[in-house]
Order: structure tokens, then sequence, then C-alpha cells
């Protein structure tokens, strides 16, 4: 008789396609099962943009074919098997049914709603269920507890600074390189069009990734965004290539040109490299001390390296603390009481406002804008409209190809839509048609008159920028960076005041 040898089952998400992930750690090639699972419910718990499910699932197929060549047994579900499976818990009920484990391990999730199912696992199966932290990140869950105890206001600037000093990056002693350690007021140059504009790194399909882009297609032919082109990486010497190009071609001017804009210009200098690190194919710590390499080296001003280190060990690290810490309810934070519903040209792009239509046309197309196109454009039109903020949460998670719930719902509803009621920004980041004027080249195309104010042609920024500090009054009059900007609105003249709230209501009747 054959006897009945015991092993581990280790879960691999597909946003955990790291080698060094924690709970393959926990094992040795030969003693575990790596499941790996293309869940049907994974699809379509949001209206995934089909570029990002592609890319995932290839992501995933080629990083189960790294693990076998190293030795690791990968038992693998493919969305497209004769019985797919419904759920992570569907493929855990198969897995025990067909082997003998005497573990069930995984790598914490980066959601509340699969920690919930993941959870769940101990009560459920008759296996111990081992859940290990997530290691990958610089900034541990206690560490960010430790942090934030006590603090009335949660300020990332504060933090980003004891990033800097814990990982020594950027730093001459315990001082910081250049002595300071923001050069944010560096970075706000607007890009001109007859500027050299590199090309973002862009990878040839191979056979994997040809067919689950012709999955994809088949499988959602209503699904969100252009499935093609797709030029992502989807192994980790394709996304290491991305980091050389960015580096090699876009790095020295990224700080100077990251808030702005400009019509048929996706990408600018930005990296595209959020996806690959969200996913876990390249490492952010390693990606921090590359950009401080080529800065040491001569290759970067200060301000682009120090701007772009900032987005990965500050913002990154801090938004998913922000994200753990508040719980699962979250997401559903509605401080200003926000009920309209989220416009159909968010999805289609058919609006007359030229900024939105360029960047949601560019966002279906590419799954991707950068953080001004969706702070200032989209997300300052949905706040200043009075768009439900969960309802701008699950769009801003269905169609970016970098959007995972603990990075994005912090910077919607804290950042983008004030929702949480100042925790996590100091101020709504509200503007008129003034900012995007100044910082694109959008204006100069739209039938809206950007210097009009409240006529029948203004630019509908202007009227509900002014509405929607006027509506909400009760709630950030109080604010005090927004004083001045409330004087501003006490000294017109009621014929005026009462003109914006008019032009205001026009434009939320169209929508």
């Amino acid at each position: 008789m054959k006897e009945c040898v015991m092993t581990d089952l280790v879960l691999v998400l597909g946003d955990q396609l790291s080698p060094d992930l924690a709970s393959l750690r926990q094992t040795a090639p030969g003693e575990a099962d790596i499941l790996m699972v293309e869940a049907i419910s994974e699809t379509g718990y949001v209206w995934h943009h089909r570029k990002k499910i592609a890319l995932v699932l290839s992501a995933m197929r080629h990083f189960a074919a790294e693990l076998e060549a190293t030795g690791r047994r990968v038992v693998y579900h493919r969305l497209d098997q004769a019985r797919p499976c419904t759920s992570f818990t569907d493929a855990v009920e198969r897995a025990l049914a067909e082997g003998a484990y005497k573990r069930i391990i995984l790598t914490e999730s980066g959601e509340w709603r699969l920690r919930k199912e993941f959870e769940g696992w101990r009560d459920r199966f008759d296996v111990p269920v081992v859940i290990v932290e997530d290691d990958r990140f610089i900034c541990s869950h206690d560490r960010f507890h430790r942090w934030a105890e006590g603090r009335k206001q949660l300020r990332m600037e504060y933090f980003y600074r004891e990033m800097r000093r814990e990982t020594d990056l950027l730093m001459d002693g315990d001082k910081p390189a250049g002595g300071r350690w923001n050069y944010d007021a560096d970075n706000r140059k607007p890009a001109d069009a007859d500027l050299f504009m590199p090309r973002p790194h862009a990878v040839e399909p191979d056979a994997v990734t040809q067919s689950v882009i012709a999955l994809v297609a088949s499988r959602f032919p209503d699904g969100f965004g252009d499935i093609e082109p797709f030029r992502f990486a989807v192994t980790r010497v394709g996304a290491e290539a991305a980091l050389d190009h960015f580096i090699d071609t876009a790095l020295a001017d990224f700080g100077h040109y990251q808030d702005a804009m400009l019509a048929g210009e996706a990408f600018l200098y930005h990296s595209l490299l959020s996806a690959y690190i969200n996913i876990g194919l390249l490492d952010p710590l390693a990606v921090c001390h590359r950009v401080e390499a080529a800065w040491r080296a001569g290759r970067a001003p200060l301000n682009a390296a120090e701007g772009f280190i900032r987005q990965i060990i500050g913002w990154r690290e801090y938004v998913r603390g922000i994200y753990w810490r508040e719980g699962p309810d979250y997401v559903r934070r509605n401080a200003l009481k926000a009920t309209r519903p989220l416009p159909e040209f968010y999805w289609t792009g058919e609006t007359d406002m030229a900024c939105l239509a360029a960047t949601i046309d560019q966002t279906r197309r590419e799954a991707y804008a950068h953080h001004i196109q969706r702070l200032m454009v989209t997300g300052t039109f949905a706040m200043i409209a009075g768009i439900d903020p969960h309802a701008v949460h699950e769009w801003y998670l269905a169609v970016y190809i970098d959007a995972f719930e603990w990075v994005e719902a912090p910077n919607v509803i804290g950042m983008s839509q004030f929702a949480d009621g100042g925790l996590l920004a100091s101020k709504p980041y509200a503007a008129s048609g003034a900012y995007i004027d100044r910082m694109s080249d959008y204006c100069s195309g739209c039938r809206f008159n950007v210097k009009d104010k409240t006529g029948p042609d203004s630019c509908p920024f202007n009227s509900l920028y002014w509405d929607f500090l006027d509506r909400n009054a009760d709630t950030l009059r109080g604010n005090p960076r927004l004083g001045p900007v409330y004087r501003n609105w006490d000294r017109m003249s009621d014929d005026k005041r009462q003109a914006y709230r008019d032009r205001a209501r026009d434009v939320l009747d169209t929508l």
C-alpha cells in the first residue's frame, strides 16, 4: 500500500507574484503544493478594465512556470478550464478533497474582503490555516499603528520622514540630501507639446499572453476598456527592463513635469511601474535604491529622485497603513454626504468637457492615467459635483491597471473625495478650471470657456467649485486652509453668488 505523505498547501494570489513571498518561505521545494487560482469572483466583484484582467492572469501563468522551474509543485486553476473555480474557497475545498494536506499557508491578502474570507477558513476546514504578514512592504501593520497612535492628524509628510530615516534613502547622515525633505514645490511645471516625450517600455505579447488576451476578449466582450494593444510586461525580467527604461529615458524629467497634463500624451515622463510593484513583479525598496543610485551617479536631479521615492516609501506605504488601520467600513465613509450617482460619461468618456473626455478616453484605452489626472480632473469633478464617494471608489478600483483596494481606497475616499472628513488630507482638493488651464492644454480645445465664470458656456468646474464650497459651508468653513477662500466668497455680491449657484444647478441637471 502506498504511503500517504502529508504536505502543505500554499495559496499564492494574483498580486503576490514574488519568489520571496512570506508564505513561500515557509516551505522548501517538494514540501508543499502551490495553489494558484484564476477565480471567477476576482474578475467580477467590480467591473475591471480588461487590460488589468489580462495583466494579472498572464503574470500569474508566467509566475507559475517560474515556480515550477525552481522545483515547486503548482496546482493551477485556469479561468478557461472545464469547471473553473468560483472563488478561492472553492479552490481550497477541491484541493482538500483531492489531496492530503497538513496545513493551509497563505500571505495575508491586500483587501478586507478577502481577509474575511480567509479568516473564515479556520472554522470551515479541518486543517490549520496559517496566515503570515506580507513583509514586502517597508512599514509593518504594527509599525504604522505605533506611528499613528495618539496623533490628532495623520499627515503623510511626517510619516515619510520616518521612512526616509529608516531606509536611509536620500540621506546624508541624519539629514535629508540637499537639506530639504520634500521637493514638491519644484515639481509643478506645465509641459509643452514640443518637449521630447519618451515612449514607455513596451513588450510584445508572447504566446501565453496572446492566449490570455483571447480569453479575456471572449469571456468579457462587453467589459470596460480596450484589450489591445497590450504592451505590459508580465514577467519579472520584463518589469526590470521597464524600470531600466524609465531610469534611462524619463527619470531626469519626471520631477519637473509630474503634475503636467497634455492632450494626446498619456504618459509624459511617468514610470508606469506601479502595476508591476503592486502585483509583486518589482520590489518597491529595490526600485527606490535604483532611483537613488541614478541620482547619486548624476543621471537625474534630486527633485526627480525625491519626488519618485516619496510616492513609494511615503505615499504608498502611508495609504496602506491608513487602509488597514481604519477598517473595512472606510470605503463607505461620506463626510460631505454626497449622493449624486456617478455620471455615465465616466464609463463612456462622452462629455464636452475636454479634460474629462481626454482623461477618461485615455483610461479606456490604456487602463492608466497619472496621479494629477486622477486627483484634479476625474477626482475633483466628482467631489465638487457631489458624486457618491463609494461609487467613485468603485470606478477607480475598476478602471486602473494598478488599482487594488488597499492603495486605491484611501487615495479616493481620503484624498480625492475628502469623504473621511480630513483624516488623510488637510483640505479638499477642490479647484476651478484655472488649475487645469495652468497645468494642461486641455482648455484650449474645449467647447467651454475656462475664463467665463457663470455664463451658459462657462467651464463647469468654475461654478461647481464655488457651489461645492457653498453647499458644504457648515462642514468646511472651519478648515483653516479654506479660510481665505470663504472670505472671498463672503465678499462677493449676492447676485454674483447666486449666479454661481444657478450655473452649477444647470450643470448638475445635465448630468
